[in-house]
This record gives structure tokens, C-alpha cells and sequence, in this order.
């Protein structure tokens, strides 16, 4: 029997009432789409990515546009080692790259670094790059942004390994203080610069910045610098076991993952799955489905997105 709606309230508590209140499910549900054949995690990736090509990346992409998914994700590793590969998978387009033209195929979806590793590049690196980006695309990126966790990748780009949680603290205060500036300034423990130009940059102030991670010092990473938390590899009872010791900001995204899910064949299933994440707390719900071409895929987003009719679809509110 599914939950009653009193019941899930109690079961969340107060402060995530709005994702379960009738009245209020259509301005809280939004579903970002785990972009197909850019990156094939094992046990996620469907057989057909392998062979997928940018035709295939581009005719998903342009049918989430329109149908009104929130945001496309890519993802960064330079290399992965043999060792790993099993299990972190091999295949990671280039998100500048790949996010760059998308934003030339799409319109109005925005376009998420799902997500970049922050000790790879100096903030002022990302601010000039993906700042091009955000004016390319009109406003629709979202940097997504972690500490990263394989060394060897780490000691291939000469990056530091052993102090990279501080690092990454540093350079998310270094990217809060330079994004947006044509002179920005910051004095750090690991970052230190004034004078420099950085000409193109985005012409937004700000921007959505999500870290990602699985461990309750990447959630509270979020919270001190970013606007949203992409938890990876949880399941959603921990998901929200987590949640429940922290305050969260106002306007605070959880962006939490549901792969495999084939709304057209098991319908029940895939909105019962998408509900207990909800349930746990997220406030985004990135979406892959079982498919067996691109054709499917998209069969697929129309499907999903007639299983949740209350959900926020708007193409045209680019607000975070």
C-alpha cells in the first residue's frame, strides 16, 4: 500500500512538508536527465552507449529541452585507472567540451558539471572557462564541483593529493569571490591573487554551485559553499539520515541520483522509486532509464514525464 501523504510528513518532518503537500508538488519536483553515452557507469549505462555518437547525445539532449527537464549533466576525469575501471567505468566526455556545444543544440535546459574535480584546475581556470560557457549558453550553467578521490589521476596532472579537502575549500571561497568579476580578488591559504583581468567572464554575479559527495564533510562543504548538495552512491534511507543532522539553507538543492528506471514498462516501479527520493529529501531527481537507442531514450523522457504531471516542467523560468 503506498504512504499516505500524513504519513510521509511525519516520517520527513517539517522542514521537508513541501515536497509531499498537494498543493505544493508542482513548484518542488524537478528532474535532471543523466545524459546518456557522455559517461557509461557499470551497472547504469545501457549497451547500445558504447556505440552512441554525438548525433545520439544531441537528439536526447534537444528532446529534454523541450519537453522540460531542468538541467543535462556531464562529467570530468582525464583518465581512470585500469583498476578502477569496473567500478567508476571508463568512458568521460569532456564537459567544457561537450556542455559547449550542447548549448548550442538546446535552448532553455541548463547545462550541470556533474562534476568537475576541483583540484584540477585553479579557480580562476574555471571562472574564465566555464564563465565563457555560462555567456555562450545564456545563463543556464550550473557548476557542479568536487574534491575527487583517485590519486593517480591526481599525480598524472601534478595535482596535490594529501591536502585536497582544504584546497577545495580555498577554491570554492576563491570561485564565490571571482565569478562574474572582470578584476577579481582573493587571499587564501592556497589562492592568492589581485590585479589580473579575466575577460570573457559570465555576465551573472553569481552561480548555482553544487558540490558533490558521500560523506557528511562533503554536505557540510555544501552548505558552507554552494547552493545545493549531489550526494553519490547513497541509498535513500541514509540519504536522509543525513539530512536529519544538519540545517539546510533556504532555496537549498539536494540533487539525488535514480538510474535505471523504465517508465514505460514499469511505470509503478519507476514512480515509486522517484517518490522515495523525494521522500529522503531531494529537492532534484537525476533521471536514467533503460532504453536501447537514442530513439528509445527519448521515448523514455516522454514517458517519465507523463508518470509525474505535478512536477515543475517550465522552460522558460531559468532560475536555479
Amino acid at each position: 500500500m503506498a504512504p499516505t501523504v500524513a504519513l510521509i510528513k511525519r516520517l520527513l518532518g517539517a522542514a521537508c512538508e513541501a515536497c509531499y503537500d498537494p498543493e505544493n508538488r508542482g513548484a518542488m519536483m524537478r528532474f535532471g536527465l543523466l545524459t546518456p553515452v557522455v559517461f557509461r557507469p557499470p551497472g547504469q549505462a545501457n549497451p547500445w552507449e558504447e556505440h552512441g555518437d554525438v548525433a545520439d547525445v544531441v537528439a536526447v539532449a534537444q528532446a529534454a529541452d523541450a519537453l522540460g527537464y531542468h538541467h543535462l549533466t556531464c562529467s570530468e576525469h582525464v583518465v581512470v585507472p585500469a583498476a578502477a575501471a569496473a567500478r567508476r567505468g571508463s568512458t568521460y566526455w569532456d564537459p567544457l567540451a561537450t556542455l559547449a556545444f550542447l548549448a548550442a543544440e538546446t535552448e532553455q535546459i541548463r547545462l550541470a558539471t556533474h562534476v568537475l574535480v576541483l583540484g584540477y584546475h585553479h579557480p580562476l581556470a574555471i571562472a574564465k572557462r566555464y564563465g565563457t560557457l555560462d555567456r555562450l549558453s545564456n545563463g543556464r550553467l550550473i557548476l557542479g564541483l568536487g574534491v575527487g578521490t583517485l590519486q593517480e589521476e591526481f599525480e598524472l596532472l601534478g595535482a596535490a593529493f594529501a591536502d585536497r579537502g582544504a584546497r577545495a575549500d580555498d577554491a570554492l571561497a576563491a570561485l564565490r569571490a571571482s565569478w562574474g568579476r572582470p578584476v577579481p580578488e582573493y587571499h587564501g591559504a592556497y589562492y592568492d591573487y589581485a590585479g589580473l583581468a579575466v575577460d570573457p567572464h559570465s555576465r551573472r554575479p553569481d552561480v548555482p554551485i553544487w558540490v558533490g559527495g558521500s560523506t557528511a564533510r562533503s554536505l557540510r562543504r555544501a552548505i558552507d559553499f554552494g547552493d545545493g548538495w549531489v550526494p553519490f552512491g547513497l541509498a535513500p534511507q541514509a540519504l536522509h539520515e543525513m539530512l536529519g543532522r544538519v540545517r539546510l539553507p533556504s532555496a537549498f538543492d539536494v540533487v539525488f541520483e535514480c538510474p535505471g528506471l523504465d517508465p514505460r514498462g514499469r511505470p509503478d516501479e519507476t514512480r515509486a522509486a522517484v517518490k522515495a527520493r523525494f521522500a529522503a529529501g531531494a529537492t532534484i531527481v537525476n533521471v536514467a532509464f533503460r532504453h536501447d537507442s537514442a530513439q528509445d531514450c527519448v521515448e523514455q523522457l516522454h514517458s517519465f514525464k507523463e508518470l509525474f504531471p505535478e512536477a515543475r516542467w517550465s522552460r522558460t523560468d531559468l532560475a536555479p
